[in-house]
């Protein structure tokens, strides 16, 4: 397995620090709003992660963070007139929601900073201790010049960060480009105790304390967007390798980011989408469907058909893997031997594992590994039709494990997880009730459409199925007679 290491800016053999185990932390939400697309896209492709290194046999502790007290939480809250801690748990509430409807699997460890602040503050005071951090009122800041390598993870160099730097008023830092550690109370504000008086920790410094609580000094994988490359993720390491001497993270990973319609994602543009908005109108697995087309690294463009795109994958999925069950209970007497194009297609499945594996070990590459299970769908349906054509007692059981297996590696990425039935049954009352036509009219054309065929009138029978089709309808003949469902 090779995973893309952000701060060696290459693709590197994964090797966990303790052979078998993973410890592995995602940056979560600053819990002051409803999460976004771009959160989703986040949450998806770390549980898929996650769920793979599972699949594989790894070992692994999950630690997502939930950030409950910073500068844009406190604004919100006294926008609202609320407090603080009302305004995290209400977000924090509702971030569960959406990752619920979405299948993202629990963290073990979800902690929030304030229930850290003991951690925090020893942290601190070994910086102090060392020699990496100051005093400044109240404050505590990163003294960054006092760490050679500071920039490496994000590739800027200092004398680039100086342009841009400042101190702001009330700051009382010895250099522009050093950051807060601790920051003192104003009038106001929410507070903790602490040895340089009454404040609340800076933004990056939770995660390097909650981190190493959970998971010890070194971490094998830590993720986040793109956007937290700098200046969240390289103050965490700086801070972090300040206070142990060791490397904090061996795997830096980086998600994307995403647009909508080719523009960045942006509440000034009136283009914000929240996940709730998206799950009213959409499937949570052709959502999750749509984040895992791309590869993670690369950029992802929202617009609303690319995800009606989505929906329809979704219902070749579900068809395919209901059809071929449908097809392995359906009662056979003959033992036909099975031909070369059964023998072809069963090798085809039995090897999608594989091929499965070789895709995301490939930097997680779920866009490939998507492609091979979309293969697997064809080879399903194949089979399905060939069992209706030539039954045989003796494909029966071979497509029942094929759909399982097909079904199986979906669910490694989170897809699949509903029964076929109830899936199927309950998108055939959603395109109906769409389309305007109801249950007993399809059956009436149905056999509107036997009488047609019964009598030799072909071309009503054709206009009578053509107009279904047009309606999301799609009949299947066999020798049972005449069945119907959505479209895919």
């Amino acid at each position: 397995m090779r995973l893309y290491n952000s701060f060696t800016r290459r693709k590197e053999e994964f090797q966990p620090l303790e052979p078998g185990r993973v410890r592995m932390y995602v940056c979560g939400i600053t819990a002051y709003d409803r999460c976004h697309i771009g959160h989703a896209r986040s949450a998806v492709v770390f549980d898929a992660a996650v769920r793979y290194l599972r699949h594989r046999g790894y070992d692994v502790t999950f630690v997502r963070n939930f950030t409950d007290i910073d500068d844009k939480i406190i604004n919100r809250a006294r926008e609202e007139g609320i407090s603080c801690a009302e305004l995290a748990r209400r977000e924090i509430h509702h971030f569960y929601q959406d990752m619920d409807a979405l299948g993202i699997v629990r963290a073990d460890h979800e902690p929030r900073a304030t229930d850290h602040i003991p951690e925090i503050i020893a942290l601190i005071q070994r910086l102090l201790e060392k020699g990496y951090a100051y005093r400044g009122g109240g404050d505590v800041y990163f003294a960054v010049r006092s760490l050679p390598g500071y920039g490496r993870l994000s590739g800027r160099r200092l004398e680039e960060l100086e342009a841009g730097a400042r101190v702001e008023v009330g700051e009382q830092k010895r250099d522009p480009l050093d950051f807060a550690l601790w920051k003192g109370a104003k009038p106001g504000e929410p507070y903790w105790e602490s040895p340089w008086g009454p404040g609340r920790p800076g933004w990056h410094i939770e995660c390097s304390a909650m981190s190493m609580k959970y998971l010890g000094e070194t971490l094998d994988i830590h993720g986040g967007g793109l956007d937290l490359i700098f200046p969240h993720h390289e103050n965490e390491r700086a801070q972090s390798e300040a206070a142990t001497g060791k490397t904090f993270v061996r795997y830096w990973v980086h998600n994307g980011f995403v647009t909508i319609d080719n523009e960045k994602m942006s509440k000034s543009l009136g283009n914000f989408i929240t996940i709730s908005h998206l799950l009213q109108r959409h499937h949570p697995e052709a959502l999750r469907l749509f984040l895992l087309s791309k590869h993670y690294r690369s950029p992802l463009d929202y617009s609303e058909g690319a995800l009606e795109e989505q929906q329809a994958a979704l219902d070749r999925i579900y068809h395919a893997i209901h059809g071929a069950m449908e097809a392995a209970e359906r009662p056979v007497k003959k033992r036909r031997p099975l031909d070369q194009e059964a023998e072809g297609l069963l090798a085809e499945i039995e090897g999608l594992e594989e091929r499965f594996h070789q895709a995301m070990d490939d930097d997680l590459n779920t866009a490939k590994a998507l492609g091979q299970l979309f293969e697997g769908v064809r080879a399903l349906n194949s089979l399905a039709a060939l069992q209706q054509r030539r039954p045989s007692l003796l494909l029966k059981e071979p497509l029942r494990r094929s759909a399982g297996e097909v079904r199986r590696l979906f669910q490694v990425l989170g897809l699949a997880r509903e029964e076929p039935a109830d899936y199927l049954a309950r998108r055939r009352r959603e395109v109906l009730e769409l389309r305007g036509i109801t249950e007993e009219e399809v059956e009436a054309a149905i056999q509107r459409r036997a009488q047609a065929r019964k009598a030799k009138e072909w071309a009503e029978a054709d206009r009578i199925r053509d107009e279904l089709a047009a309606k999301g309808i799609a009949l299947m003949d066999g020798p049972d007679g005449t069945t119907w469902g959505i479209k895919p």
